[in-house]
């Protein structure tokens, strides 16, 4: 979805229509959660502070956030979504990978049925989306990025490789602000020089993370839309464009984690009692903490709760740039690969 909460607020509030917005709280400790594309262009992003966002904006306008109803537009999408597969992988409240290469619809073009959700969504919503086809997650990603907002792009197989030669590095799925500098410090500002580095040169400097570069940058990547599995866990992270070193940044952050997990949790009709935190270091390096509850997880607050207590409980003088949340369940039979088919992407 295109700045979705920001858009909800637009869309529910005509009088903030075509102004710079965004979701969070305006005071000292406050965080953007949202920003509307008008706020964008004044280079406010989410997770800023929103001192921050008022020096670079200062007529922006705040407003609080509302989970309930962003979480009612999620699973009106979701529905919207169900009527043309059952292969549905939620990443966010706003986002999703769907494996169309089977369809309900006996859709024979990914492209048409991206069209076809998208037209729904702003019928039945009034909201617009961004859709990225392709034959792999990651290059699906990847285009969902491309024609922000309310734009489809379509990367076929015969295209894939010139596409990611000529892509900015900053444009890759997974690569963030601080890795982008490194890799300059490389040399690598485009796919063409980073598919140039060997596998070995690439997990030197960056670690697992190397691997996935390399095999990404050449079109590769198998991980399944992941619908259909049992679920070992429910969690969600979030990667900031900008490293955070503030605790009280964290912590809003945290709490929007928590209201995101334990709502995939009602949807999901799951139950877990192990919280777990997740923190990616500035230099790559990762931790995680987790607490087993005596009784499963009943609420959004249980969660922030147990969560917050494991982020404190760890080195906090290092800027993050990621932070994740899960509940996870135990004796869980393993989920096996499923078998993925080929799809057509004809216009």
């Amino acid at each position: 979805m295109d700045a979705f909460y920001a858009s909800i607020e637009q869309r529910d509030h005509p009088e903030y229509k075509n102004k710079p917005l965004a979701v969070g709280y305006s005071g000292n400790r406050g965080v953007v959660a949202a920003a509307s594309y008008e706020a964008r262009k004044y280079g406010v992003k989410s997770a800023m502070p929103s001192k921050t966002a008022l020096k670079r904006c200062p007529h922006i306008i705040f407003v609080p956030a509302r989970f309930d109803v962003y979480k009612s537009v999620s699973m009106e999408l979701h529905r919207i979504f169900s009527e043309y597969t059952d292969l549905i992988e939620p990443l966010s409240l706003d986002e999703a990978f769907l494996d169309v290469t089977e369809n309900k619809k006996q859709q024979p073009s990914a492209m048409l049925i991206a069209k076809e959700i998208k037209q729904r969504i702003y019928e039945q919503t009034a909201l617009t989306a961004s859709a990225g086809v392709s034959y792999n997650k990651f290059l699906a990603k990847t285009a969902s990025d491309q024609n922000k907002p309310n734009g489809i792009f379509v990367i076929e197989p015969k295209n894939a490789i010139p596409f990611l030669e000529q892509l900015p590095i900053e444009r890759f799925f997974g690569v963030g602000k601080v890795t982008a500098e490194k890799m300059h410090r490389l040399g690598i500002f485009t796919g063409l020089e980073l598919k140039q580095k060997t596998e070995q040169q690439l997990t030197a400097c960056f670690g697992k993370a190397g691997h996935i570069y390399y095999q990404n940058v050449r079109g590769i990547d198998h991980r399944p839309v992941e619908a259909n599995r049992i679920r070992k866990s429910v969690g969600a992270e979030n990667t900031f464009e900008s490293d955070i070193d503030s605790p009280d940044e964290l912590d809003v952050i945290l709490q929007n984690l928590s209201d995101e997990v334990f709502d995939r949790i009602k949807r999901n009709g799951f139950v877990g009692r192990t919280v777990t935190v997740k923190i990616k270091y500035t230099d790559f390096r990762i931790i995680t903490r987790s607490k087993t509850l005596e009784t499963p997880v009943e609420n959004a607050t249980m969660i922030y709760q147990t969560a917050r207590n494991l982020l404190f409980s760890v080195d906090l003088a290092h800027a993050i740039r990621l932070l994740g949340v899960s509940v996870k369940k135990q004796d869980i039979i393993e989920w096996k690969d499923a078998l993925q088919l080929e799809i057509n992407f004809d216009v």
